[in-house]
């Protein structure tokens, strides 16, 4: 072979060679590697979870894991894998892929209300969130946190008020406390604390009155009614004689806060609990569950009136009949227990 035609074939071969390459390079880096068609797919990354898990997770949804990997291992993300959750869209290739993974974290909505105690908040985060309940519950119950900021055990959980927070998936028990918080610190300002003030009430005080508010009564034309009552009762210094605190009381007692209990009893006014309040005067020392944000703005705004007692309607499903003399309380009391034994409800 003449020198000639040397050159030309190592030309080529050097054509073919840099051609093949420059496919290669863009195939592993720059080439639609999704196989799915739907809209957007979702990769949820916990803190423990290593290339080799992730690879497991990405396996239906890429056409080939191989160069996802080769590519990862190029752009130094194989060793650095990142928790949380992250959105993949349809033709990404591996180099976008992975510059989604390495730093597009994803929110999650976590929605909560209505809940009764802390270790039921926790679970109901549990299901939203990478914590497990366990692990929040420790945040949420911790002594140091709880003191620094003004709270305690058996009033923390009003700290946590309900609704929906945007929040990264992989965000630790500590993040979402101080997330909450914030929160807390920000519905209280000093508007609202003013407005407990003249009350003569704490922010905590106010949460542990509107749970027993949010336990009567769901309807919000009623919430304000129902708390300006109970302020009445305890500008008289009269017990609170709430319903809802001795239902909490017993399940208390009996660590079953799953059992459902109708109708309070007379001898369940006899449990000796801080959270009965036909046996103590003032508030419980904690709330009875988490009140909807109506309940609070119930307590800090009540209605103006002369009413001390108060009893489900049975005219009025949900609603109840209110009274100013204990006299009209005990005829409104005998129809409402008339209609209860009807129905047979004793418990």
């Amino acid at each position: 072979m003449s020198k000639r035609k040397l050159l030309v074939v190592i030309s080529l071969l050097g054509v073919l060679g840099g051609a093949y390459f420059i496919i290669n390079f863009y195939q592993i880096f720059f080439w639609s590697n999704t196989a799915f068609t739907n809209e957007a797919s979702y990769v949820f990354i916990d803190r423990d979870d290593t290339i080799d898990s992730l690879e497991v997770q990405l396996l239906p949804l890429l056409k080939s894991v191989d160069r996802f990997l080769l590519a990862a291992e190029k752009k130094g993300y194989a060793t650095r894998v990142r928790p949380g959750k992250y959105k993949l869209l349809p033709k990404m290739g591996n180099n976008e892929l992975i510059n989604v993974l390495r730093s597009q974290k994803q929110t999650v909505s976590v929605v909560f209300n209505n809940q009764e105690r802390l270790e039921d908040l926790a679970v109901r985060v549990a299901d939203q969130i990478e914590p497990e309940a366990d692990q929040l519950l420790e945040a949420f119950y911790d002594t140091e946190f709880l003191a620094t900021n003004g709270f305690t055990k058996e009033n923390a959980l009003s700290m946590y008020l309900p609704n929906s927070y945007n929040v990264f998936w992989d965000a630790s028990p500590e993040d979402f406390r101080a997330l909450m918080l914030k929160n807390y610190q920000r519905f209280w300002n000093s508007k609202r604390l003013n407005l407990a003030k003249n009350l003569g009430l704490t922010p905590q005080e106010v949460y542990v009155l509107a749970s027993i508010v949010q336990k009567e009564s769901v309807k919000k034309e009623e919430q304000p009614r129902i708390a300006g009552l109970y302020l009445n009762r305890l500008k008289k210094r009269m017990r609170l004689q709430a319903d809802p605190t001795v239902i909490f009381a017993i399940k208390r007692a009996s660590n079953d806060f799953d059992q459902e209990i109708k109708r309070v009893l007379y001898k369940d006014l006899k449990l000796n609990s801080p959270y009965n309040t036909y046996k103590n005067l003032g508030l419980p020392p904690g709330p009875i569950t988490m009140p909807d944000l109506s309940a609070l703005e119930a307590v800090l705004n009540p209605e103006q009136h002369d009413y001390y007692y108060f009893v489900a309607s049975p005219r009025k499903p949900g609603y109840h009949l209110f009274a100013k003399s204990l006299s009209q309380h005990n005829r409104n009391k005998k129809e409402y227990v008339d209609w209860i034994n009807q129905q047979r409800i004793f418990r």
